[in-house]
């Protein structure tokens, strides 16, 4: 039997772990398509998960590896890691609190044995139970990259998704700092197909995610994939600066046709200067959001540092 390999990150996962394993193992016995190569990534967690790695890994060596931070370097650190550690005929990603159907496992698998495709996705046909804020601003998230840039996003795309070897290694070639995967997954190009299905909820345990953290995640993605933020900027510049020459034209002509007016309105000339200014220090915050990146990538310094590994 082919053998899948499975990444799955783990940040204060103590209570996941288990229930996921237990889970996926069930699966492996009902299927009996495949084997299971395990990478679990503790991501720097706080809570037990170390601990808990280690005794499953003990208990189930043939199968079970896994990876530990020295600290916390965020899920896509996680992604890169188990990438450059799995030696399976096919790889997947897994989030362990079960929000990713374990169940779908057998029918990917059977696409990509089919020949078809190199990459089996997955997209939330629904956001049900999910904070209405959050589905607002994820949902918007998807219209605007996918208006900025060329690299196009699936709405309600997932990290889910089980990968050819062809695929895996060309992911792990692009060794850049700032790594956004769902942008990285369709990049490389590779011919996809998504299956759809209805959101779940978490099996244990609560997330890690909050509203910041996700605002984070869409700008690191917005600017890793797009030159849209730069090219507002530009024609901000360019529009205000040819109203402004409008405008000066059109004092000094008013000036020479009637040499006694008074200039009036101040209050609106404040509101004006306050609103360039605002739009310059927006500009200015793109490039730094730019350059900031610049700034990580010469760098060079890891993408993540492992203080165990078995």
């Amino acid at each position: 039997m082919k053998t899948i390999s499975i990444i799955v990150p783990c940040f204060n996962e103590e209570e996941t772990i288990n229930i996921y394993y237990d889970a996926m193992t069930k699966l492996k016995e009902e299927t009996n398509k495949f084997n299971f190569e395990y990478w679990f990534v503790d991501d720097g967690s706080k809570d037990r998960t170390y601990s808990i790695l280690k005794e499953l890994q003990k208990e189930h060596s043939d199968e079970v590896h896994f990876i530990s931070f020295s600290r916390n370097f965020g899920k896509e650190s996680a992604l890169y890691a188990g990438l450059n550690e799995v030696t399976g005929d096919y790889t997947a990603v897994m989030d362990v609190d079960l929000q990713d159907p374990p169940e779908m496992l057998p029918e990917m698998f059977d696409m990509l044995e089919e020949g078809e495709y190199d990459c089996v996705g997955t997209a939330r046909a629904d956001r049900d139970g999910e904070n209405k804020i959050i589905s607002f601003f994820s949902n918007s998230f998807y219209k605007v990259i996918n208006k900025m840039s060329q690299t196009k996003i699936i709405p309600g795309a997932r990290d889910y998704r089980l990968m050819t070897k062809q695929m895996v290694d060309a992911i792990k070639s692009m060794t850049e700092y700032n790594r956004f995967s769902k942008g990285i997954f369709s990049w490389v190009g590779f011919k996809t197909k998504y299956l759809p299905y209805k959101n779940r909820e978490r099996s244990a345990g609560s997330t890690s995610w909050n509203f910041w953290k996700l605002l984070k995640y869409a700008v690191t993605g917005i600017v890793d994939f797009s030159e849209g933020p730069l090219m507002f900027a530009t024609w901000m510049g360019t529009i205000f600066s040819l109203t402004s020459i409008v405008a000066i034209i059109a004092i000094i002509i008013r000036k020479f046709v009637n040499p006694l007016s008074s200039v009036n309105g101040w209050a609106s000339m404040v509101s004006l200067i306050l609103l360039i200014g605002g739009i310059q220090l927006l500009c200015i915050g793109i490039l730094g959001e730019y350059i900031g990146k610049i700034f990580l990538e010469v760098k060079k310094r890891p993408i993540y540092i492992v203080k165990d590994k078995k």
